[in-house]
């Protein structure tokens, strides 16, 4: 509709300052003549915008003009309240920002639109965290330190340890930003300028170096992310694997595997076991389960048990041997 165009066009040059005819037609998917007119309309409405031609030219309001947020539309207002759970917000140190903010766009919103707005606020909740908490738990570097290096435009010094890895690695990346999914927090960084993905809480450190950041040009975060989020998804191999745990050690189990959980764990709270269903890139990943001794048992596939028990054996006979090594 040309009204909700008039809108965005506002709001775009209120956020942006002065925009160029064609950026706004390509973010509105309309021609550049429609841009001129939508100003031309703009303007017999009261609106103070103009436009300038040329080079370094762009459409642009007066300074010094405000307007409020009364072109909302009842659904657009019932869409802004429905919250997150704190627990990303926490994570960013924004909960209060997030507070402050809602109330500012409760107090713009048109008279009409307040009341079902502030019932779905209230009715409505949106938790991404997956169960028990498990994903991100333990991160060695606050999620706030990599906050600071995607803002920062300068190259990042990760040790990151993998799946698997008993001992961390090193990388140079570019980062293009942070994103939350299921819980789950991930750096998405170019390095050796190919998009990468890596979890937060696999981080052990982060040192910005003196270098500006390398991002290739015209990708933003949501086209890196669009990237490596499909590859990891059509990822071939994948491995789904089940586990019983008992009772007295699946706290510790869930902060330490909690993030390769596929689903709220099979718990009815009185049984002596647990099951748990996880899923590894790889069989190697699945090897720290080993640390867990008799408290766990993998019931599924046989493969991974076969391979569990097998690097069992090696290390049991590596200590049988040792001693008589060292006489």
């Amino acid at each position: 509709m040309k009204s909700d165009r008039l809108l965005a066009i506002l709001l775009l040059l209120r956020t942006r300052g002065r925009v160029p005819a064609p950026e706004l037609a390509e973010r509105l998917e309309v021609s550049v003549r429609t841009i001129y007119r939508d100003v031309e309309a703009l303007s017999a409405a009261g609106v103070p915008v103009y436009a300038e031609r040329g080079r370094h030219g762009g459409i642009e309001l007066l300074a010094g003009f405000r307007t409020d947020v009364t072109g909302l539309t009842a659904d657009e207002s019932r869409a802004l309240f429905v919250l997150a759970a704190r627990g990303a917000h926490t994570a960013l140190g924004l909960d209060a920002a997030l507070g402050s903010a809602l109330r500012k766009v409760m107090a713009a919103l048109p008279e009409p639109h307040r009341p079902a707005a502030e019932v779905t606020s209230r009715r409505i909740l949106v938790d991404a965290t997956r169960w028990k908490g498990g994903p991100g738990a333990g991160a060695a570097v606050e999620l706030g330190a990599l906050q600071d290096a995607v803002f920062a435009d300068r190259r990042l010094r990760l040790g990151y340890r993998h799946g698997g890895d008993t001992e961390p690695r090193t990388y140079t990346v570019d980062p293009y930003g942070l994103v939350a999914k299921a819980g789950v927090w991930y750096l998405v960084a170019d390095r050796r300028g190919r998009p990468r993905l890596f979890r937060a809480d696999r981080v052990r450190s982060a040192r910005l170096t003196d270098a500006p950041v390398r991002r290739r040009p015209g990708v933003e975060l949501a086209d890196a992310w669009a990237v490596v989020r499909c590859e990891v998804e059509e990822r071939p191999g994948g491995i789904d694997v089940t586990v019983r745990v008992r009772r007295d050690r699946f706290d510790l189990f869930l902060r330490l595997h909690g993030g390769t959980l596929t689903e709220p764990p099979a718990d009815d709270g009185t049984s002596e076991w647990v099951v748990a269903r996880l899923a590894y890139g790889v069989v190697g990943e699945a090897r720290p389960l080993l640390a867990f001794g008799d408290r766990l048992e993998v019931l599924e596939p046989p493969g991974v048990r076969e391979e569990l028990a097998r690097v069992a054996a090696s290390v049991t006979e590596f200590y049988q041997r040792a001693p008589q090594q060292g006489s």
